[in-house]
């Protein structure tokens, strides 16, 4: 695996907005860097690289965050998260990515869409939603998280729908992602998609990663609640569009 200067820069500046997203925005932005990787490495190889850049940073998350996830929501969303890793195994190669990504994508837009044009960007209401509706989108975010690391969408389509506190949403997606990505852990190995050039990949760029997480909780420290919400649905809506892009452009 080989990649020019350009691949390389652009695949850093990738993991960056990744670390700022999952540790400012809940994640919206989170899937950027596998597309980007994917450009000059097969997906496959992508999704290798970004896993144990994916885990660390989510436990330097974590320690940022610990104290704030709302444990409630987290235990309605991880069960299905674990069925959705577990279909998304089984179906690993054998359901097309540009699929996934579309139906995702084009989800992520419609909601975005509701919110913004419907509710003029306001925030969500106080009730929260079923608990068959949190474990769906804990599960539609283990199964495309598995394929392409671009679990955010339905993760935030759930979490957006009721106000919080924006440092209970960013704080819970931040402990929901540790969890769905080790747990993906002994399914890569178990698939082979590990490798000595995946994994020396990884190792060069981690140091981004402390960086990316202490800008996002910066960034966050800097945003009201209500700016951030909308800025939360807009990057939900720009995150969708870019996956029904990848999904469409094959």
């Amino acid at each position: 695996m080989e990649m020019s200067f350009t691949g390389w820069a652009v695949t850093a500046l990738a993991i960056l907005i990744t670390g700022i997203s999952k540790s400012g925005l809940g994640g919206a932005l989170g899937g950027l860097a596998v597309p980007f990787l994917s450009i000059w490495i097969s997906p496959r190889d992508a999704a290798a690289v970004m896993l144990p850049i994916l885990i660390v940073m989510d436990l330097v998350g974590i320690r940022a965050w610990r104290g704030k996830a709302d444990w409630h929501d987290l235990k309605i969303m991880i069960p299905g998260a674990l069925t959705g890793i577990v279909i998304g195994s089984l179906t690993f190669g054998v359901m097309p990515d540009h699929l996934v990504k579309s139906l995702v994508g084009l989800i992520a837009v419609c909601f975005s869409l509701d919110r913004l044009l419907r509710k003029a960007g306001k925030v969500a209401i106080d009730q929260r939603p079923s608990k068959y509706f949190g474990w769906l989108c804990g599960a539609g975010s283990g199964f495309t998280s598995t394929l392409a690391h671009a679990g955010g969408p339905p993760v935030m389509i759930y979490l957006l729908s009721w106000s919080q506190p924006r440092e209970t949403f960013v704080a819970t997606t931040v402990f929901f992602f540790a969890f769905i990505n080790l747990a993906k852990l002994p399914f890569y190995f178990g698939l082979g998609l590990f490798s000595r050039e995946t994994l020396t990949m990884s190792l060069v760029l981690l140091p981004i990663v402390p960086i990316g997480v202490w800008s996002g909780v910066r960034l966050l420290k800097h945003i009201p609640e209500r700016p951030f919400y909308l800025i939360s649905t807009y990057a939900l809506g720009l995150s969708g569009f870019k996956l029904l892009w990848d999904g469409v452009m094959v």
